[in-house]
């Protein structure tokens, strides 16, 4: 799975909007639509971020891995 569609996934499984998410970050709505898209790259402390909130692994938000592990040090 590409981490676009693991950040939706996440996001919708919590039924939340983009525009909270985005203010999770500090970013724009559009931004963060623009990261979920693919048609701009999420850079990594926003990545890490939203692991932490999620509190899953890098990997798994990144598609590395299918295993959904616990964020470290949660």
């Amino acid at each position: 799975m590409r981490y676009t569609e693991r950040l939706r996934t996440l996001r919708e499984e919590r039924s939340l909007t983009q525009e909270s998410i985005a203010e999770v970050l500090t970013v724009s709505q559009r931004t963060y639509s623009d990261y979920e898209s693919g048609r701009v790259r999420i850079p990594v402390d926003r990545l890490i971020k939203l692991a932490q909130f999620y509190n899953c692994s890098l990997d798994y938000i990144s598609g590395a891995s299918d295993i959904r592990r616990p964020y470290p040090g949660k």
